[in-house]
């Protein structure tokens, strides 16, 4: 969820003919554009695929992504098999359990981060005209010695963002969501490298690990193999 006074500022990017809307719009539009013109650019429209596999905490961990409409797969495998931690196949999220105990009732609240992480975890604000989201350049703004260009990102049906860019690379440096009750997690990615085409992030940190502490999710492989859209759906019942 965003707090009341960013959404008081998402009412600015809907007041039709605003000089300040349109500015707003504009700037938050050049960082997003420099952002996919250093990574890639026009080689991120060919991506049809989206998969990769690391490590996450303590877990190892896999998951597809599907970079043309809405799909999520994350699967752990410890001990006693595979674990299906999220499926989302664009409408319903569900989950399984080591031992087969299967979840997901189409509840909002699930369906709304199974979104939210389809939709970051694909750089989904680098495709404007595949998923439905709003910008608002909120400045420059200084961390860690280093100078960002920082856009307020509201997907639609998922939760906002603030993107970080780094004014000296335009890459995306850092996340920051603000969630319910003031809690904010800020994650913050680094370890860039050039996978056939495109360029991405490795490394990601973040903030909301038990009692403060830091969380490391590290991919070890990326691909961008097309999955059958089958993976995002709750397989049937045996």
């Amino acid at each position: 969820m965003i707090p009341d006074r960013r959404l008081i500022l998402f009412g600015l990017i809907c007041a039709a003919g605003s000089p300040v809307q349109a500015q707003s719009a504009h700037d938050a539009q050049a960082a997003i554009d420099r952002a996919r013109d250093v990574s890639g650019g026009k080689a991120w429209n060919g991506l049809r695929g989206w998969h990769e596999s690391g490590t996450d905490g303590s877990a190892t961990y896999e998951r597809w992504i599907d970079p043309l409409r809405y799909g999520l797969r994350v699967e752990t495998r410890e001990r006693p098999g595979v674990t299906v931690l999220r499926g989302f196949n664009g409408a319903g999220e569900w989950a399984v359990t080591a031992d087969g105990q299967r979840t997901g009732d189409g509840e909002a609240g699930p369906v709304a981060v199974a979104r939210t992480e389809a939709f970051y975890g694909v750089y989904g604000f680098l495709f404007p005209s595949r998923f439905e989201a709003r910008s608002l350049y909120l400045g420059d703004r200084r961390a860690n010695g280093r100078s960002f260009d920082v856009v307020l990102l509201q997907p639609w049906g998922a939760a906002g963002r603030e993107l970080w860019f780094d004014r000296s690379t335009g890459l995306l440096g850092r996340m920051v969501e603000h969630g319910a009750g003031g809690r904010t997690v800020t994650t913050e990615l680094s370890d860039y490298r050039k996978v056939g085409p495109v360029k991405a992030a490795f490394r990601f940190v973040s903030d909301d690990a038990p009692g403060g502490a830091f969380r490391v999710r590290q991919l070890k492989s990326l691909d961008f193999a097309p999955a059958d859209r089958a993976l995002f759906s709750l397989p049937p019942q045996r």
